[in-house]
């Protein structure tokens, strides 16, 4: 089953460039899982998109769905400068399990000059030689989704979303203690170092948390903090 929420989340990152220009085009190479989720996605949200890839029936399979898709080897700098690839803002090599080709695809975005390429990697040795090419993002989808679902099925929090190597946002169930409380009276960024960023009540919708809001029962509230708090808060909060 696709996550889209977390393929929000990578499209959104897509959408804006270190300086902060929004992207309005981006290719996608490769219609894997990953490729494919990716790139509807970004459909969604309002992008113009290009995928390719060197298999006709995944190319046939997806024209409806993504309006410029087309059968082409990535590998080749020739065939990507025919495409006017460095055109795009963005660049995403989505390419699964084959390593040698995403590494030389990478390779060929830099020669033809592409300015913000977008890697996905299965091994952290593989990120790091598609750094060393010259990728400028290399992400970890399953490795990420892991780490997210082992969180979730320890049954301490609902949901898991990190941020960097050391900062999460995190969904549990509101502790007992905090029940009828404000939260400027817990001092849970002093006593445990997270923030409660959202409240959801039961049922509800989520709302921005400030120092006057209330925890009531059966509420949910999204935290931030350091990879190590949010661990140590979230098993207290299922005691």
């Amino acid at each position: 089953m696709v996550d889209l929420d977390r393929f929000r989340a990578w499209a959104a990152g897509l959408t804006g460039t270190e300086s902060r220009d929004a992207a309005k085009s981006v290719l996608v190479i490769g219609l894997g899982r990953f490729g494919t989720a990716l790139a509807v996605t970004l459909v969604d949200l309002g992008v113009e998109v290009m995928a390719i890839d060197t298999d006709q029936a995944l190319v046939d399979e997806w024209a409806d769905r993504i309006s410029h898709v087309r059968v082409a080897d990535a590998t080749s700098a020739h065939v990507l400068d025919q495409l006017g690839v460095d055109s795009f803002d963005a660049v995403v090599v989505a390419i699964g399990t084959d390593v040698e080709a995403s590494v030389l695809t990478t390779a060929a975005l830099v020669d033809v000059g592409v300015p913000n390429i977008w890697a996905k990697a299965i091994t952290s040795q593989h990120g790091r030689i598609l750094e060393r090419v010259g990728a400028h993002h290399v992400v970890f989808p399953e490795q990420e989704m892991g780490e997210r679902v082992a969180h979730i099925v320890t049954g301490q929090v609902d949901d898991y979303f990190q941020l960097d190597a050391g900062f999460v946002l995190a969904e549990m169930k509101a502790p007992a203690d905090l029940i009828g409380r404000r939260l400027a009276d817990t001092d849970l960024r002093s006593r445990h170092e997270v923030t409660v960023v959202c409240i959801k009540p039961d049922g509800g919708s989520y709302t921005y948390a400030t120092a006057e809001s209330v925890v009531r029962a059966g509420d949910h509230l999204v935290i931030a903090g350091s990879v190590t708090a949010a661990a140590s808060f979230a098993e207290r909060a299922t005691h």
